[in-house]
């Protein structure tokens, strides 16, 4: 399951579609409470956080998730755009795996939800 943190109806379009493609479960959030209630409970094997998404806080959803020893393995990618390179650095200090241009995200989408899926889930 891949849990996304976004408010970005064209984005959550996009990341539905890629997902729809491979019959990859994923579920989208627009509230942090609701998205760290769903994290905790579902551990999810990836969550995808939109940076410039000031509903979340989505740097505090980081370091929450971070704090947590229950949930450190959870990959996180986190994603802006280039113009926002204070959030950006500020998702890599607060421990988000990956962190890239929105640009870059929307290329690199496939293969990040493919990849939590993990192995011999086609």
């Amino acid at each position: 399951m891949v849990m996304v943190g976004v408010d970005d109806l064209l984005f959550q379009s996009r990341m539905r579609a890629a997902a729809q493609l491979i019959a990859a479960p994923i579920s989208f959030m627009r509230q942090r409470d609701a998205l760290i209630t769903a994290v905790r409970e579902g551990q999810p094997s990836l969550v995808i956080l939109d940076l410039d998404c000031d509903a979340i806080d989505p740097i505090a959803i980081i370091r929450e998730i971070r704090s947590d020893p229950e949930l450190t393995r959870i990959p996180l990618v986190g994603y802006a755009s280039h113009v926002h390179a204070d959030r950006l650095q500020a998702a890599r200090d607060a421990g988000c795996d990956r962190v890239m241009a929105r640009s870059k995200f929307v290329a690199a989408l496939p293969e990040l939800i493919s990849s939590a899926r993990g192995p011999g889930q086609a």
